[in-house]
């Protein structure tokens, strides 16, 4: 949906490999109200800009800039501008299970307060969300957005925490399997449910087990691993765009990318330096 200033993109990531998917909207309204619906999933937005007001609950509660907003599944609600100006905001539907993984209980986490004061999450949950608007890579969603979705569901729902002092046990042996699978698919990656399951754990545990012992989620340490590779292949005369496919990046601009998040320089300078040293 586009109408001057009334804009609406919407994006799909997959959790991992043949994975459950999310739906991912960015909004931008002057004028659109939406008319009194609700939906199956859980409704996570952030405000960007602006001011929204939503009928919800019987009352009407307000966002701004920067708030954390959580409508339940099921739950009437409407939505417009509270401004002249109106407001932007970035949402993702998620299934309730994935607010689940990491609590203890049964029951579906109940958020007694639907606009929330987190920046921090808050900006975490901002910079997932345009990243996977841009390129849905199925292991990165399923890395950030599960951990994100239960960091929320802890801090801020009845959902109790499961285990948070208690290390998962062999965390390091966990680790390390988790990132030899990851090596040697690295053209197809398993997900990360699929892995968890193999192990007998949660996918929750799983990436607990692998950010405690790797510092970076599975995800991150899989491109940084693509880049090793790619730069070896670069060394002996590869293209850029060659290199990118053969080690599992999408294309050579998501090379590219975090060829320079790790090495400082694109890959194509990179390949000319090597060159020009050689001869």
């Amino acid at each position: 949906m586009t109408d001057g200033r009334e804009q609406a993109r919407w994006a799909r990531a997959r959790l991992g490999r043949g994975g459950p998917s999310v739906d991912l909207l960015t909004a931008r309204f002057d004028r659109h109200e939406y008319a009194p619906h609700a939906h199956d999933e859980y409704t996570v937005g952030v405000t960007v800009g602006g001011l929204e007001t939503i009928a919800y609950r019987g009352g009407r509660i307000v966002s701004g800039p920067g708030s954390i907003v959580v409508l339940e599944p099921g739950e009437m609600h409407t939505g417009g501008p509270a401004a002249p100006e109106g407001y932007s905001y970035r949402a993702l539907y998620a299934a309730p299970a994935l607010l689940t993984d990491g609590t203890l209980g049964g029951g579906l986490p109940h958020f007694r307060e639907p606009v929330l004061d987190d920046p921090g999450l808050a900006a975490a949950l901002r910079r997932a969300h345009t990243d996977l608007s841009a390129r849905p890579d199925p292991l990165e969603a399923e890395s950030r957005l599960p951990w994100l979705l239960t960091a929320l569901a802890r801090r801020h729902s009845t959902a109790r925490a499961g285990g948070d002092a208690v290390p998962v046990p062999g965390a390091g042996r966990i680790a390390l399997a988790v990132r030899d699978r990851l090596a040697d698919e690295l053209l197809a990656p398993p997900s990360l449910a699929a892995l968890a399951a193999d192990l007998g754990l949660s996918r929750y545990q799983l990436l607990r087990a692998f950010r405690t012992t790797m510092g970076v989620p599975p995800y991150a340490w899989l491109a940084q691993y693509r880049v090793t590779r790619a730069r070896a292949l670069l060394e002996a005369g590869l293209r850029p765009a060659e290199a990118a496919g053969l080690v599992g990046f999408a294309d050579q601009a998501h090379l590219t990318r975090w060829f320079r998040r790790v090495l400082g320089v694109t890959p194509a300078a990179y390949r000319n330096s090597v060159q020009d040293g050689a001869r």
